[in-house]
């Protein structure tokens, strides 16, 4: 493939990973999940048909996010091949926490739809459990942001260091990988999470609205791949 291309590719795939991500969690979650678990049971039982698109979506950005992060294996080699596999097991490490807890995010809706199937369990009871799962997905949730938030320092110092990207996309992917990497512990993550969003997006646009029309400097890319054939 054409190194403009991939490199356009690239940076489409990591475009629909935060919009998909976005409308996820925003106009889905944000909508039908709230503090109380019963409000949320009769939310989730009357929009069915967006809860399951919500978690459509969710896949898709997860689907894209590996795509993206396999692409930027390949962007990013010519620096340093140990250092981009590095980048993209921690990447992909992250993608598949957040896939799993996902499971936690349809399963409520599978409770609350048969929990006639479980004997001796009242109404309140099933909200509580489904209300609990969708806690676990959260938490699940913050810990990819983790392995995202170290995928992003290394992916930005290869970026850094890379001279067919600019330099500053790099220091702002670093910034913005420190930042999630504050889910660690997630009271400091909670207080700083505005900041590190701002962080995040400015960063992740930029290179997105790099790649998309500029893409990487093929010349230079080349005479880095070619130095590091034995």
């Amino acid at each position: 493939m054409d190194l403009r291309v991939e490199s356009r590719w690239t940076g489409a795939l990591y475009l629909l990973t935060i919009v998909a991500g976005i409308f996820a969690q925003a106009f889905v979650s944000g909508n039908l999940v709230t503090a109380d678990p019963g409000t949320t049971a009769a939310n989730l039982l009357s929009h069915q048909g967006l809860y399951q698109a919500g978690f459509a979506v969710y896949l898709i950005e997860m689907a894209s996010q590996v795509a993206a992060t396999a692409l930027f294996f390949h962007l990013l080699t010519p620096v340093s091949r140990p250092m981009a596999t590095v980048a993209a097991f921690l990447g992909l490490a992250g993608s598949v926490i957040k896939t799993f807890a996902r499971v936690f995010f349809i399963a409520p809706l599978f409770l609350l739809e048969n929990g006639h199937a479980l004997p001796g369990w009242g109404v309140e009871q099933l909200q509580s459990l489904a209300f609990v799962f969708l806690k676990i997905n959260d938490r699940g949730a913050e810990i990819a942001l983790t392995f995202f938030g170290f995928y992003a320092l290394v992916n930005g110092y290869l970026v850094f260091r890379s001279t067919f990207l600019p330099r500053i996309l790099g220091v702002i992917g670093m910034f913005g990988g420190l930042g999630w990497t504050s889910f660690l512990y997630p009271p400091l993550a909670y207080r700083l999470f505005p900041i590190v969003v701002v962080i995040a997006l400015i960063g992740s646009l930029s290179m997105i609205v790099w790649l998309l029309v500029k893409g990487v400097d093929v010349e230079r890319w080349q005479e880095r791949a070619r130095a590091l054939t034995p």
